[in-house]
């Protein structure tokens, strides 16, 4: 178990969802998020493996830095991928937690840059 969770987490999202989460102030979910009666998200440790492993392939992906403070009793910390605990969202995701966002890059060694504040 973690000593002290993360104040921040990431979500992955498509340039037609970042649109719309802009558009609308509110994320309610990708597909899998609507399925799964969540929205996932992934700390800055799993950031790079979440997009290997789910989004392989596509391009114009966005990522956008989330507050977790702001989203309060709606965050929980679950076990997922090999045990390990994602922060998993079980409201809508507001514009206002979204301390930061821009278009997924990855540095030299081909892990994903964290987006930076304005």
């Amino acid at each position: 178990m973690m000593s002290s969770p993360p104040a921040v987490a990431y979500k992955v999202l498509t340039s037609g969802q970042m649109a719309q989460f802009k558009a609308d102030g509110v994320c309610r979910g990708a597909p899998v998020d609507l399925a799964d009666g969540f929205i996932h998200l992934s700390t800055a440790e799993q950031l790079t493996e979440t997009v290997d492993k789910h989004f392989a392939g596509q391009d114009g992906l966005h990522v956008v830095a989330v507050d977790l403070a702001q989203l309060g009793e709606a965050v929980r910390w679950e076990p997922s991928r090999g045990g390990a605990l994602f922060p998993h969202i079980y409201a809508d995701l507001p514009w206002s937690a979204a301390i930061a966002s821009g278009p997924l890059q990855r540095d030299t060694a081909g892990q994903v840059i964290l987006p930076v504040a304005d």
